[in-house]
């Protein structure tokens, strides 16, 4: 079975978090939620999130790790040694990390931007090229490098579709949860 952490940190943006944890769950992918340095977490919209344990070296042993947004949120992971030190490492292994919204300015501190395809909140790209200016930036919904193995996804209403990718990324069919929760009649309705 695969495994996911979603890593929270004061400050993010709890839609886009609990979106990635609820739909993996109901694809029965084992996902912890991660507190960056404690276990209880303050959303940037004053939601209390209680996470399943606080980051460590653990974190190695993912199969992926999200992060999600939040300009506060994104700040505190990115200024994070720990984090940049176990999320490189990852890197280097060649596992899977993902970063929506503002996150992915940590994935450019990080180095793991270079060469990538990726996408952010709009704005965010200034801050990432300037991190990470080999980076190669999309205007799009969801972006997966599978060669660099980065997913990036834009802000909180694309919070499914980035937690759909994130689930096939790690081998999990979504189609029958994408039906079930109406994704693909949201999608279907979007695009007319």
């Amino acid at each position: 079975m695969p495994t996911v952490a979603v890593v929270f940190a004061d400050g993010c943006e709890e839609v886009e978090g609990l979106s990635i944890v609820d739909v993996l769950r109901r694809l029965n992918i084992k996902t912890d939620m991660v507190g960056l340095d404690k276990l209880t977490i303050m959303g940037a919209h004053q939601i209390k999130l209680t996470c399943d344990k606080v980051l460590d070296d653990s974190l190695a042993d993912y199969d992926l790790v999200a992060l999600p947004g939040g300009s506060v949120g994104a700040e505190n992971l990115r200024d994070s040694e720990q984090l940049k030190k176990l999320m490189v490492q990852r890197n280097e292994e060649s596992k899977w990390n993902a970063a929506m919204c503002a996150a992915p300015i940590a994935l450019a501190r990080f180095g793991l931007l270079a060469d990538s395809n990726y996408t952010s909140y709009p704005g965010i790209d200034q801050t990432t090229k300037a991190e990470a200016p080999t980076g190669i930036y999309h205007d799009e919904i969801t972006v997966v490098d599978p060669q660099r193995k980065i997913i990036t996804s834009r802000g909180p209403a694309t919070a499914w579709a980035f937690a759909y990718e994130i689930a096939e990324a790690v081998g999990v069919d979504t189609s029958e949860l994408k039906k079930a929760m109406l994704y693909d009649y949201l999608a279907e309705k979007i695009a007319k």
